[in-house]
Formats: C-alpha cells, structure tokens, sequence
C-alpha cells in the first residue's frame, strides 16, 4: 500500500509513530489487561528491525488512548459540538441548534473529557503557561477514573449492583464501566431480563443471546426506541452517564471544558441531550 499512495521510497523514509492504547502507560510501555496480558513496548518497536517498514521507525510513542481523546478535544471547531449544559448559542443554520461557545472557555482552567465506548474513558487536562489571551497550550494526564465504584441511586439500580457483584464474583467494587459503556448495556439489559421475565420480547432475547459478547450491547441500543427493556437498560446507562460526568465535574471543576465523548455518546445523542433526558437529570442532581 505504500507504493500505492505515491509516497517517498521507503528506503529514504523516517517514519514517526504514536500510538494510543487503553491501559496505563510505563516507561513507553502498556500491557493489554484484555489481551492476554500483551504488551506493547514503544522502545521495542523502535529498536524492532524485523522487516523493512519497522526498521524505518525512529520514534514511537505509546499513549493513553484518551490522552489521545483529550489532545483531540482541543481540536474541535464550533460545528463540532453540542451544548449539553452551560453557555450556548443559536445557530440558525443548523436547526436552531444550542451550540458551546467554544471560543468563551477560559483557558486558565482545567478540561475534562469523559466517554463511554467499549468501556469508559476519563481524562484531564490542565493549563500550561500562556504569554497572551488568544492561545494556551494544554498538558492532558490519563486517568482510570471508569473503574470507580457504581453507586446505585433507587431500589432497583442496588439490584442491578446485586446481580453485577455476584456476575463478576466481586470481591471490593463495581466499576461503574460495569453499567457505563457498550458491555455495560448488555449487562444492565440481562438483570432487566431476570428481573422482569414477563416484560421480555422473545425476538429481541434470540438476538441478544445469539449476539457475540461484543455484538450484545449494539442488539440492546439498536431496539432502544421500540423495546421496553431494552429502552429502560439504556435508561439506566444513561442515568449512571449523566451521574459519572457530573460527579467529573464535581471532583476536577472544569471551567474550560467538560466534553463527553465516546462511540455511544454520538450514536445515541437524543438519550443524552435536553432538559428531560436521563443525563441531564442525572447529571445536575
């Protein structure tokens, strides 16, 4: 493929990489706790001289992968966003949509970023010095934060905690990306099922039990708006979503930023945004 994209000749190419992976990053280094315990060692790559494309890296840096999210989000433009609570516009020529006021952030104050995907993301970022008004420049530090404990809030959300410890043979905490994030869809889906197996959709069910583990959570999202079940679980995720940011906001006071980000967040926006939806009620209470 190189040849194909009508690059330099490889032979006279110095190639610079990063790369952005989940886990917690040592001496350039990540082990892959999903993976076998694999690891994935930006020194060793460098050094790596296996073939001839690896022999022409001279610079490979590992990263968190929502370093990379945070990083990123200093990069949006005003099209790009969407006001969920705070300071916001009227942009006529996109529906009357409400906007964020990208360019009113102070930038003498932290950012967070926080993101439910394949599992749940969180990071800060914090001001470095800055000569004049019109630039800052940001440093962003990873952070685990997805593994901090699930609080339930109701009766039936201490239940879903119940049924998640004795799922997982917890010994100390649920992690709140138990509930918060693709996998965690399925599994509030499945208490929801035991907990109510009068109320199931024998279709839906054959495709939620015939979906691969990582298909489970999509099966779940995609009859959200036409299953009971199925629009509760994602109810339920959406209101420990709104929960998680807020408590973000709470612990790192962001006045430049809170951005929630992820694969679910754009996919499912219409359970996220305005004054009724479960994460916003969550999120401010």
């Amino acid at each position: 493929c190189w040849e194909s994209q009508n690059l330099k000749p490889l032979s006279e190419c110095k190639i610079v990489v990063c790369l952005a992976i989940a886990g917690i990053v040592i001496n350039n280094a990540v082990k892959l706790s999903n993976f076998g315990g694999l690891v994935v060692d930006g020194n060793a790559i460098v050094a790596c001289t296996s073939n001839e494309y690896l022999e022409r890296i001279v610079q490979c840096k590992i990263i968190n992968d929502f370093v990379a999210q945070g990083y990123g989000c200093l990069t949006l433009r005003q099209s790009e966003v969407i006001a969920l609570n705070g300071p916001t516009t009227t942009n006529s020529s996109d529906d009357n949509e409400d906007r964020l006021l990208l360019h009113d952030l102070p930038m003498d104050a932290p950012k967070v970023c926080v993101g439910a995907g394949s599992g749940l993301g969180e990071c800060y970022l914090t001001p470095n010095d800055h000569e004049d008004d019109s630039h800052c420049s940001y440093t962003c530090y990873p952070s685990e934060g997805g593994h901090v404990e699930f609080a339930p809030r109701n009766e039936e959300e201490v239940k879903l905690w119940k049924h998640l410890s004795k799922k997982f043979d917890s010994k100390h905490r649920v992690s709140v990306e138990r509930v918060v994030s693709g996998t965690g869809l399925a599994n509030v889906y499945g208490f929801l099922e035991e907990e109510y197996p009068d109320e199931v959709n024998k279709e839906v069910h054959t495709k939620f039990v015939e979906a691969d583990n990582d298909e489970k959570g999509k099966i779940v999202g995609m009859n959200s708006k036409t299953d009971k079940l199925c629009r509760r679980a994602m109810e339920i995720m959406m209101s420990t979503y709104g929960s998680e940011v807020g408590a973000s906001a709470i612990k790192w006071i962001p006045r430049g930023g809170l951005f929630v980000t992820g694969g679910i967040t754009p996919k499912n926006i219409d359970f996220i945004k305005g004054e009724d939806s479960k994460f916003i009620q969550s999120y401010r209470t």
